[in-house]
């Protein structure tokens, strides 16, 4: 557990901007190495500066973004991302990322048959998903709108926060997950 405020080696001023995106000023960059916590965990109170990211930079280690204040903010991190994750806090701020919500396919399932066909359908098509009892969501896009609705699946299109639990990629690519079994290619 951290104490309530900020880990001095998880944060590192630098008077040059990273030199990964174009377009930051040459002002000091503020440097996270490490997630101290969840924002839910942290006393009230304090004045809370985002810093917004989308669904697919969760796993990126090193990202340059800018704050809700405008602080520039270089991530080198050695987890993924989280929405709430608290970067930075001392006696009177808190920085934590914000997921941005999106666009995504939300198709509701009755049974655990409907819910196999539809992700068997959906990991064919190597589409990260987010999975609920009764509900699969992945980003949207018209093609694979158009034929689930075609399959006869219940779909809707909605915007909302996208937390990909499965990452499905081709056979030649690192699957993301550890299980306990090995895949025998010929």
């Amino acid at each position: 557990m951290h104490d309530s405020l900020h880990d001095k080696d998880s944060v590192i001023f630098s008077e040059e901007p990273l030199k990964t995106q174009p377009g930051f000023s040459k002002v000091p960059i503020m440097i996270i190495e490490k997630i101290l916590g969840n924002l839910a965990d942290r006393s009230a109170g304090k004045r809370v500066e985002t810093v917004s990211f989308e669904w697919f930079e969760q796993n990126n280690r090193i990202l340059k973004k800018a704050s809700s204040d405008g602080t520039e903010i270089g991530l080198k991190l050695s987890e993924p991302l989280y929405d709430g994750a608290v970067l930075f806090e001392d006696e009177s701020k808190i920085i934590a990322l914000s997921l941005l919500p999106c666009e995504v396919t939300k198709v509701s399932v009755s049974s655990m048959q409907e819910m196999g066909r539809l992700c068997f359908e959906l990991g064919n098509r190597h589409l990260p998903l987010s999975i609920g009892d009764s509900w699969v969501s992945t980003p949207y896009d018209n093609p694979t709108f158009e034929y689930l609705h075609k399959l006869g699946f219940h779909c809707e299109r909605v915007t909302e926060k996208f937390t990909p639990e499965v990452v499905v990629r081709g056979h030649g690519d690192v699957h993301g997950h550890e299980h306990g079994h090995h895949h025998h290619h010929e």
